[in-house]
């Protein structure tokens, strides 16, 4: 799948900004940003429900950028589900495949009695199916309609509809986020899975970082209209290329201290002194920590930075210490919890973890070290 120049406006708004994007075939890749940030307007496009005002979306060998919906060969899967009451399970998976095999005539309740190859197809039709429900372990739940169903099972018909379709991609808009907690952790394992099975291209939208790192092969961030990055999941997290990733990617998020470069290499920050490897230019600049970047130390070690304790979390594992540093910034540090909380600590950091952004708030690449006073 290719996308070449999108840009899409409502009025004299610009939604999607010249977007452009190579999707490899069985690749699952997820567009993740913040609400309003053009990522479920960009899968609306790929599909044609959302035609773009300028630029060229390429399926396969094909130019799609005239053809309906239906003609794309790619399947949805909604937020909502979008199953029809009315119909049970096996009428709503089974809906795609009447549509495309059987006339109009033979889907008509009075007229279809009279078409001698109705029966075969609805046999072959009920079959396949079949196969796709046990694939989805909702076999049982065939005859059963859709307000009888638990959100999990609702998840799974609407999957099994795209399936069932055997389409070129699947196109997911959230189609988790109406599950609780629990369940959403359960079926991203099961999307997980059935990707690899399927090896089939996954185009998958999310507000959900977590999960947009759990399951992708390679994840766009978006914002603005705008991909920020686009790479594997851990690149995002250990190269963030600009502040607003290192700050969207992470949970808890990312530590950013402001910070002074001089001209002589130095980078001061909190009383900390550090220098850069190569050329930096004097002015203002940001460093970034990871939570799990920092450790305890005693207070007052040389090279710490010190801190007061806002308050401590224990999640089982580990401890989340929320702090303040002396200058009012606030810090966040991931230690195991078997390492005891002192009242009186201060944080250690690796200079070799850290993040470096310019005034522009993109990501400077020089190699940092920590001067000690003697």
């Amino acid at each position: 799948m290719t996308l070449r120049g999108i840009v899409k406006r409502y009025g004299p708004a610009t939604v999607l900004d010249g977007i452009d994007l190579d999707i490899a075939p069985g690749e699952f890749l997820t567009l993740v940003g913040p609400s309003g940030c053009g990522k479920s307007t960009l899968l609306r496009t790929i599909a044609g429900f959302e035609p773009q005002d300028e630029g060229q979306v390429r399926i396969g060998d094909r130019v799609v950028d005239r053809l309906p919906p239906a003609e794309r060969d790619v399947a949805m899967v909604f937020q909502s589900y979008a199953l029809y009451p009315h119909m049970t399970v096996a009428g709503n998976i089974a809906t795609p495949l009447e549509m495309r095999r059987l006339s109009l005539a033979e889907r008509l309740p009075l007229l279809r009695l009279a078409s001698p190859r109705r029966p075969r197809i609805r046999r072959e039709i009920m079959a396949e199916v079949e196969a796709v429900a046990r694939q989805l372990d909702i076999l049982p739940l065939l005859a059963r309609k859709p307000a009888q169903l638990s959100g999990g099972q609702r998840q799974r018909v609407a999957l099994g509809r795209a399936m069932v379709r055997d389409p070129a991609a699947f196109l997911m808009d959230e189609p988790l986020s109406n599950l609780d907690a629990r369940l959403r952790v359960q079926m991203r394992t099961e999307l997980a899975e059935l990707h690899k099975r399927l090896g089939a291209t996954f185009v998958y939208v999310t507000h959900d970082q977590v999960e947009a790192m759990t399951m992708s092969d390679r994840v766009a961030l978006m914002e603005a209209g705008r991909i920020l990055q686009l790479g594997t999941p851990a690149a995002l997290y250990d190269t963030p290329a600009s502040i607003s990733v290192a700050r969207f990617i992470g949970s808890p998020p990312i530590n950013l201290l402001p910070a002074e470069a001089r001209a002589d290499g130095a980078i001061m920050t909190e009383g900390l002194r550090l220098h850069a490897h190569g050329a930096l230019p004097a002015g203002r600049v940001t460093l970034g920590l990871r939570p799990e970047a920092l450790e305890l130390a005693p207070p007052e070690t040389p090279g710490t930075l010190p801190v007061s304790l806002r308050r401590a979390e224990n999640l089982g594992a580990e401890w989340l210490l929320h702090a303040v540093t002396p200058g009012g910034t606030d810090l966040v540090a991931r230690v195991p919890a078997t390492a005891p909380v002192p009242e009186r600590f201060s944080l250690a950091i690796d200079p070799a973890r850290l993040h470096l952004f310019g005034a522009d708030g993109q990501r400077l690449v020089t190699r940092l070290g920590l001067r000690v006073p003697a």
